[in-house]
């Protein structure tokens, strides 16, 4: 069963008072109009076979869904960090509880600054998480570890604000491997690079994404929040969390990974995730 972590009671009905912005439809469109299919007995068994893929990969899928109501960016903000790296550093710290060991992370950065411009890729693991991490599994006294813990959290908003400027790796190398296989050659500087698994892929994602809830006065959106989407593991021994930090007090993530690995557990990284949490903002208490 999902672990839903705490009960949730932000969303509440608008008032009769409240008015919603009408969305307008738009004539010019065409009448849908159904499609009618002819299936021979061969797409049939290929219709039938991709179903039986289909249901297998979901089955495998391990998916919790979780709202965090003990505080939100509100506090983080409070504490003198960047909220998504005060998150991103409890994701290093409860996977490093689980797991025993630092593995690569992928955050997808956006480049909008760009025409056409879409994501790019900030490596959260480096020497500044490690060092906070290490010291909190150490004991280190609270003021070396808040210490590290905002060297860390500065230190990734510094590598988003390169990522957004075009500064990254990732988007480069994945292109010159594309060339490589176009040209017919191989590279093991590549070939290694590339080799590497995500086995921690996380994204934020934006709370406002519709343009009904735009135009929401602040008091009445606040109540009306999604937790929004997520997305698998990339690595079949990894997780996937895709976290949205709603408003000032609260935040959802989805973590997913799949029951056919036998080291993860959806469940269990939740756990550690929300423990990570209050860990750090203990120290600040």
């Amino acid at each position: 069963s999902p672990v839903t972590g705490e009960a949730s009671d932000t969303v509440a009905p608008l008032s009769s008072d409240e008015a919603v912005p009408t969305v307008v439809a738009n004539k010019s469109l065409p009448v849908p109009r159904r499609l009618l299919w002819e299936v021979d007995d061969e797409l049939q068994v290929a219709i039938d076979q991709a179903h039986q893929f289909a249901n297998s990969i979901i089955a495998d899928v391990d998916l919790q869904v979780v709202e965090f109501l003990d505080f939100g960016k509100g506090f983080i903000k409070k504490c003198r960090m960047s909220p998504d790296g005060f998150v991103q550093m409890a994701l290093q710290l409860a996977y490093f509880r689980q797991q025993g060991k630092f593995d690569l992370t992928y955050e997808s950065s956006m480049t909008r600054l760009f025409r056409g411009g879409r994501t790019e890729t900030t490596r959260t693991l480096g020497a500044e998480s490690v060092a906070f991490v290490e010291a909190v599994e150490a004991g280190a006294p609270k003021e070396e570890i808040i210490a590290k813990l905002r060297i860390a959290t500065d230190r990734h908003a510094d590598k988003n604000k390169l990522m957004m400027a075009g500064r990254g790796i990732d988007r480069h190398l994945f292109a010159l491997y594309i060339v490589s296989k176009g040209m017919n050659r191989s590279s093991d500087f590549l070939n290694q690079a590339l080799s590497v698994p995500w086995r921690l892929s996380t994204s934020q994602q934006p709370q406002d994404q519709t343009l009904l809830r735009k135009f929401l006065p602040n008091d009445v959106s606040e109540r009306f929040v999604s937790p929004g989407g997520g997305f698998g593991p990339v690595a079949d021994d990894g997780y996937g969390v895709s976290y949205m930090i709603t408003g000032e007090k609260h935040l959802y993530f989805h973590v997913s990974s799949k029951h056919s690995a036998p080291d993860t557990s959806s469940e269990d990284f939740v756990k550690e995730i929300f423990k990570a949490l209050r860990d750090m903002a203990a120290l600040f208490k």
